[in-house]
């Protein structure tokens, strides 16, 4: 095995600058596939190419599909304990080798070199989280209804299964599929996203130091998304598909899979509500506004995407937010006192610009941050835009980008109709100190996750997934195994029949 930026049989992390000086290769049977065909990896701080990786097609995701059904004949049999210590394995090395991913993550996607270590621990927790699961995918006894059969389940791990991860968060959506698959006994083919491939190529290089077999993990870097997603979803060796993206997207994949019946996880788009009650305690919530909004410069599913404040406290709460937002700093990731780092590319940029634009026609107001609407670069200053209505297409869609709307309301009712009219039902956030109120709002919203008084709400022991057209399925908690399994039900007659 040659290996990418580890020794042989070492795990000491060389210089990762020398490393990403060098090609990458995608990964097949624990082989690296290297291509003349190669596609660059930027630094959107930058615009300057990192390195390059294989821009791989049909045929190798056809020869990664292939290595996963045989490597899945005997890696399904082996037992819970044998994939439990092979995935903590795991999680040591990607803990061990924190700063040299954190560091790539930055390079690669943008955020600051902080939120990128807090990245790596929080995708390594999954990791952790499923390697004792594992061992925890219980079937039951069945009280039987007849004398003489003895009624079971057993769960069996579902088969190959396709993973396609988004570009925000390099490493936790990849750890947060790949994790409970390999647990749960399944192989998998991952397509990272394009923008962001290393990461995924530095945690296949500890999963093989970790000890994971030929073909469980195999990963396919490409720029034909659509190409190489289509062989996924259509082919009849994979019988499960695990994608975070659009919802667009999401759709398109959701049809193809129907050709073979494949089951489906989706983490699609969100547009989440953060509502402000006149109770809440304003420290807090702007606190938690803050934390929720401008994580990863707002390129987050889960951001607050509308920000309503209650009549009452609407005021005091811009006041203290406002503060709070001016004292952001905008700028390259591996600076220790940058806050907000660049979009992932123009089009992101683009898009906040008409956002903003848009809002202010139909009668926003910008109140902090300065939109730089001409530069080069893919950075946007932190922005709030108050006097936002339905009408505006910040309302609508989803923002992915450092821009904070916010609207006034008066009445419970009338807050808990606006969060809810849209399409999408993956986070909701509010705030109050009415633990009446709690309940009340929590059991009315139309979300699959809801912070109250918080605003950081994903864990690894935690059931991450949305409603509506924000997708189905979970991930993380036990739930997050669940899908990688097939419950299988035996029905036993134990009549002892006489002649």
């Amino acid at each position: 095995m040659t290996y990418l930026f580890l020794r042989q049989e070492e795990t000491d992390m060389i210089d990762i600058h020398n490393r990403l000086s060098q090609p990458f290769a995608a990964c097949i049977n624990n082989e690296w596939i290297y291509s003349p065909i190669c596609f660059d990896v930027t630094n959107p701080a930058t615009g300057e190419t990192i390195t390059t990786v294989p821009n791989l097609g049909i045929a190798e995701t056809e020869q990664a599909i292939e290595a996963a059904a045989t490597a899945f004949e005997s890696w399904s049999i082996t037992t819970p304990k044998e994939r439990s210590k092979i995935l903590h394995k795991w999680f040591l090395l990607i803990t061990e080798h924190t700063e040299a991913i954190a560091h790539t993550m930055t390079l690669e996607q943008g955020k600051p070199i902080a939120e990128a270590r807090g990245e790596v621990s929080y995708g390594a927790s999954f990791v952790e989280w499923f390697a004792e699961e594992a061992k925890r995918s219980y079937g039951e006894t069945i009280p039987s209804p007849a004398a003489g059969k003895r009624l079971f389940t057993i769960k069996q791990p579902i088969g190959v299964v396709a993973a396609i991860t988004p570009w925000n968060f390099p490493v936790a959506m990849v750890t947060r599929k790949l994790a409970p698959a390999i647990a749960a006994g399944c192989t998998v083919v991952l397509k990272p996203a394009a923008e962001t491939p290393l990461c995924a190529l530095l945690l296949m290089e500890l999963a093989i130091a970790a000890g994971l077999p030929k073909g469980v993990l195999n990963i396919i870097t490409s720029t034909a998304a659509a190409a190489v997603g289509k062989v996924l979803t259509t082919h009849p060796s994979v019988k499960k598909v695990s994608f975070t993206g659009s919802t667009e997207v999401g759709k398109l994949l959701m049809e193809q899979s129907a050709s073979t019946l494949k089951k489906l996880s989706l983490e699609l788009g969100g547009n989440a509500p953060l509502i402000v009650f006149d109770d809440a305690d304003i420290a807090v919530a702007v606190s938690a506004t803050m934390a929720s909004k401008f994580r990863n410069a707002g390129q987050t599913c889960v951001c607050a995407n509308r920000i309503y404040v209650q009549t009452g406290i609407y005021y005091p709460y811009i006041e203290v937010l406002k503060a709070a937002v001016e004292k952001l700093v905008t700028g390259n990731g591996l600076l220790t006192d940058t806050s907000i780092g660049p979009l992932i590319n123009r089009e992101a940029k683009d898009k906040v610009i008409a956002f903003i634009k848009d809002a202010e026609n139909k009668g926003a107001k910008i109140i902090a941050g300065i939109p730089d609407t001409e530069a080069d670069s893919l950075y946007i200053h932190p922005t709030i835009i108050t006097n936002c209505t339905p009408e505006m297409d910040l309302s609508k869609e989803e923002i992915f980008g450092p821009l904070l709307a916010v609207y006034i309301f008066d009445k419970e009712e009338d807050v808990i109709a606006l969060a809810n009219d849209t399409p999408y039902g993956l986070a909701a956030y509010f705030f109050t100190e009415n633990v009446r109120r709690c309940y009340r709002v929590m059991e009315q919203l139309d979300y699959g996750m809801i912070g109250i008084n918080e605003g950081i709400i994903s864990h690894a022991e935690a059931p991450f997934g949305g409603m509506k057209q924000s997708g189905f399925g979970k991930e993380g908690s036990r739930y997050g195994l669940e899908e990688y399994l097939a419950t299988k039900y035996v029905c036993l007659n134990t009549t002892e029949y006489k002649n």
